[in-house]
């Protein structure tokens, strides 16, 4: 089966053709024909009898283009002129700049600014260091690190490579939650030296988001980091991908009549989501858990558990599951479970092995950009499926997650994101879906749905305020205001 077209593999397809009556509709034809899918189509010019045209087209891989391409130029009258990749289009000259605040026009913006005036503002720092979150972009800038080992699908391609990932979460930051933040892209994949690198930057930071790190690594760095620092450490990997699952999951549970202390579960793939997510699960009541890596299903008896090869996590992740010690492949102990949860790569699961699921079975097969089943081979055996692709609908996506809980975070200047945070999150995004907008299709709301971020955020600051650890009031916020709180000198300076 053809995988489904997607925005990924955009196309713009500049093509001369002859003015004839139909011959449009004649290309635009042969393109659907070849499986494309036209988006726009405009007027370039036009010259004589002949007009030139850019025509959107979106496929389902690079080796589409070449089809649809051939098909086009098996019009009669179509001429291929050029074409552009629109993916690579967006990324030119990067996806994030920066923008000042205040213009500077004049002198007297320019000794305000910078010296003479910001040496007043310097001095008040150093006197009192909690004025950073006041008066410098600390309140609100936060840092995306990461040392490209584990990025998306693509594995270890290093910090370059890794870097328009990490732009892309900027944007989303900036979009979604008002969070400026940056990349950082580190050239080591020593932990210590990871550690120390975002230790020495930290202080230009309010929190550190650690992306594409890949384990066990990246727990080891997350744990230092957050003994370390007084500012929020979130690993998006493992913790945005948890609390995103479990709102899912909680309105999957309504939707087909399901507790979750009942739920029996398969978990494939056993690196820092699959760790997180399982976590997750355990403090949300679920007991039945089976997880399996490359080497098959885990257990107390499995081979390398016996004999100390297997690494802490994964030890600990066997202690607590599969207390049956079901062995094999995801196929041979997917048998009488209700939800697989798929955080591992493309095709890990035959869709068929998905028929010895229970009645009302729930799919998240959430690799990216290839799930472990695709979707259309998922839906005969599954009542819902979920995927993190937002060309299928349920997707699965951590956007929904990471912007509201760094917002919430750093409007109360927490100095940590708790367990206590991260449920909280789960459920507000889950409550935006009203029990009666639910339906099989729609279990998660839209990554696009303005009300997830807020949400999100306004329950992370009142769990903070719940358990003493909010530092202040709400400064920042969506409205990006600019109030200025509290303190000393007097009003001269600025305080109100």
């Amino acid at each position: 089966m053809s995988a489904t077209p997607s925005a990924q593999y955009r196309l713009t397809i500049r093509v001369k053709i002859d003015d004839a009556h139909g011959a449009l509709g004649a290309l635009t034809g042969a393109i659907g024909e070849a499986g494309g899918v036209v988006g726009a189509v405009d007027l370039v010019e036009v010259d004589g009898p002949q007009s030139l045209r850019d025509i959107v087209v979106d496929a389902s891989d690079r080796e589409h283009w070449a089809q649809i391409i051939s098909a086009i130029e098996g019009v009669s009258g179509a001429q291929v002129i050029d074409t552009t990749d629109r993916t690579f289009l967006l990324h030119v000259g990067g996806k994030i700049e920066q923008h000042n605040k205040h213009p500077l026009k004049t002198r007297d913006d320019l000794s305000m600014a910078y010296t003479p005036g910001v040496a007043r503002v310097c001095r008040a720092i150093a006197d009192d260091e909690d004025k950073a979150f006041q008066y410098t972009i600390k309140r609100n800038t936060v840092a995306v690190v990461s040392d490209g080992s584990a990025v998306l699908g693509l594995g270890s391609i290093g910090p370059l490579a890794a870097l328009p990932v990490m732009e892309g979460k900027c944007c989303l930051f900036k979009e979604f939650g008002g969070v400026d933040a940056f990349p950082i892209c580190l050239d080591s994949t020593d932990p210590e030296e990871i550690v120390r690198s975002v230790k020495l930057i930290a202080p230009a930071f309010g929190g550190i988001n650690l992306e594409d790190i890949s384990a066990p690594r990246c727990f080891q760095v997350e744990q230092q980091l957050k003994e370390e620092l007084d500012i929020p450490v979130f690993h998006d990997d493992q913790h945005g991908t948890a609390v995103v699952v479990m709102a899912a999951l909680l309105n999957a549970v309504k939707l087909t009549g399901r507790s979750l202390p009942q739920l029996s579960v398969l978990v494939i793939g056993l690196g820092a989501a699959g760790i997180a997510v399982t976590k997750i699960l355990l403090a949300a009541g679920v007991r039945n858990i089976i997880g399996a890596d490359s080497r098959g299903a885990l257990h107390v008896r499995r081979e390398d558990y016996l004999d100390g090869s297997m690494n802490d996590l994964k030890r600990w992740f066997a202690e607590l599951t599969n207390p049956g010690c079901r062995a094999g492949s995801p196929a041979d102990v997917i048998e009488g479970t209700d939800l697989l949860i798929g955080v591992s790569g493309a095709r890990a699961l035959p869709a068929d092995a998905l028929a010895r699921m229970n009645a009302d079975a729930m799919v998240f097969a959430m690799a990216n950009p290839n799930p472990e089943v695709r979707p259309e081979e998922a839906a005969p055996y599954a009542r819902i499926v979920a995927t993190g692709r937002s060309d299928y609908p349920n997707q699965i996506n951590n956007v929904l997650c990471f912007p509201g809980i760094f917002r919430g975070a750093l409007d109360v200047r927490a100095p940590a994101i708790t367990e206590h945070m991260k449920m909280a999150a789960a459920h507000a995004i889950a409550d935006i879906v009203e029990e009666s907008e639910l339906r099989e299709d729609y279990i998660i709301p839209s990554v696009f749905n303005r009300d997830v971020a807020p949400a999100v955020a306004a329950a992370v600051a009142r769990e903070a305020r719940a358990d003493g650890t909010a530092r202040a009031g709400q400064e920042v916020g969506f409205a990006h205001g600019d109030t200025i709180t509290g303190g000393s000198p007097a009003p001269l300076d600025g305080h109100g």
